[in-house]
């Protein structure tokens, strides 16, 4: 580094992750090993937790005494002009590049690995996050040197926060004009969380020394291991799968099966591998794309989301877990779990045996009656007894599931999907494709799922009314505006496009 300038070090960092100790610790850093340090911090919009850049520059004290004053040091970074970029998320290194603070010829990118989905990501139709290799590919043509890897679990694993890891690689780095012993006695005059700060530091120290290369960064690949299973209906589930179907397409088969016996049970998992059987016999000559599309949708469709799903999943202990390991809480900590919910009178009839949701739902007092205790939300504490069983009482109404008026609604509009799979398959089978691929539109409960269910339907009724004429591209087009607006206002202004509306 130049040593007329001063070092210029950005943090980009989400709220809670101890960016401004980690700015305080370089400051530090600095002024206790002759420098002349300052530190300032921009927030930014609050698209996760807050996020915030934090920006230090470091200029040599002797330097500055030889030149007769003080340095001017900048308040916030600018583009092309900074040395490290320290960022706590993986999509925070990609801010930092799209903002041009890392650049080829200069800069050292130090990044976390894991993801914190943004709000836009999270509420998308479809699949909205971004592709974390993609970033990572963008980052690493950026940057003069980039070192990466999952800060977030080694500091789980050491007990400590993401600003010691941060720290630790940035000392492992060798890129300040710092020793070790620096680093870690800047750790230590802070006098909180020392011992686990110290762990973290060092084990990413380590772990940025011996990843200098990019190349060696990689991940190990994931061994995927085989199933076995004892019980034989589950074991004739697999065995079926591993006979009747290619090699390609057993691992999201099996997935499917998994998820569907979770859901249901053996029954409902062998319903679903006999309709991709009959997907299968069409003999679709596309490289099983199509074979592969319809086990990845009509799993999830098979799996949809009501109450007793909901319920299910909200009571799991991993879920416990999770929200457990997530908070941070200790092992000797109580943690209260709060759920709100607002259950309308369309999911509490769907949620009963048929014959009862429609009375219910066509009755005079006891609806309103129901409708006016479900006027409002209600907080449930999943985390006490009362609320526990009460989901619990909740999710064991999947034994009359399929009795239930929302499977029937969901089997027909299944059926109604393959037929028209198979159909098209017949004589275009990149539209088959298409419309195998429109199952993305229907997820969620409630009004998400409403939402949904209304474009879905407007874009088959779209494919019926323009028949054989119909593009696979059009139809794509057509689709991709359905979840780019859950309202619908863009797939009509299409339809009217192609005057299918």
């Amino acid at each position: 580094m130049n040593a007329a300038q001063p070092i210029k070090i950005a943090i980009l960092a989400m709220g809670g992750e101890g960016g401004g100790v980690l700015a305080d610790w370089i400051v530090d850093l600095g002024e206790h090993n002759g420098y002349i340090a300052q530190t300032t911090s921009v927030p930014g919009v609050a698209q996760r937790t807050g996020a915030t850049i934090y920006y230090v520059e470091l200029f040599p004290r002797e330097r500055a005494q030889a030149d007769g004053g003080h340095p001017v040091l900048a308040l916030m970074p600018l583009p092309g002009d900074v040395d490290v970029v320290l960022a706590s998320e993986l999509m925070e290194a990609g801010r930092a590049v799209q903002r041009g603070l890392v650049t080829p010829d200069r800069t050292t990118l130090l990044a976390s690995t894991h993801r914190v989905y943004s709000i836009a990501e999270k509420s998308a139709m479809g699949d909205g996050r971004v592709d974390s290799t993609e970033l990572l590919a963008h980052a690493a043509r950026a940057a003069k040197r980039f070192v990466r890897f999952d800060m977030a679990r080694a500091a789980e694993e050491s007990g400590s926060v993401i600003s010691a890891v941060l720290f630790g690689a940035l000392a492992g780095t060798g890129v300040l004009p710092f020793s070790r012993a620096h680093f870690e006695a800047t750790i230590e005059r802070g006098g909180v969380g020392v011992k686990p700060s110290l762990r973290a530091f060092g084990s990413a120290f380590d772990r940025a020394q011996k990843e200098g290369d990019a190349a060696q960064q990689e991940a190990a690949p994931i061994v995927q291991r085989e199933p076995a299973p004892t019980h034989p209906e589950v074991r004739a589930l697999v065995e079926g799968v591993r006979k009747d179907f290619s090699a390609d397409l057993q691992p999201v088969l099996l997935e499917g099966v998994r998820r569907l016996i979770d859901y249901q049970d053996t029954a409902y998992a062998g319903t679903y591998l006999d309709r991709v059987r009959k997907v299968q016999a069409l003999k679709v000559d596309d490289g099983g794309r199509l074979d592969e599309a319809v086990a990845r949708h009509l799993a999830l469709w098979m799996s949809y989301e009501d109450t007793a799903r909901v319920a299910s999943l909200k009571t799991r202990s991993s879920r416990f877990e999770r929200v457990r390991g997530e908070s941070g809480a200790q092992a000797d900590q109580l943690l209260a779990i709060n759920e709100y919910m607002h259950p309308r009178l369309q999911e509490i009839c769907e949620t009963l045996p048929g014959g009862l949701g429609r009375w219910l739902m066509n009755s005079g007092a006891p609806r309103r009656l129901v409708e006016r205790m479900t006027q409002k939300g209600r907080v449930v504490r999943t985390s006490s007894l009362r609320g526990y069983l009460m989901l619990r009482t909740v999710a064991a109404t999947r034994r009359w599931r399929r009795s239930t008026t929302r499977f029937a609604e969901e089997n027909g509009l299944i059926e109604n999907w393959l037929q028209r799979i198979g159909e098209v398959a017949a004589f275009n089978p990149a539209l088959a494709l298409e419309i195998a691929q429109c199952q993305r539109l229907v997820k969620g409960y409630s009004d998400t799922h409403e939402r949904g269910k209304r474009n879905y339907e407007l874009l088959m009724e779209a494919a019926r009314k323009a028949g054989p004429t119909l593009a696979p591209a059009t139809l794509r087009e057509l689709r991709d505006a359905a979840l780019a607006d859950e309202h619908g206002k863009q797939l009509r202004a299409k339809l009217a496009q192609y005057a299918l509306g």
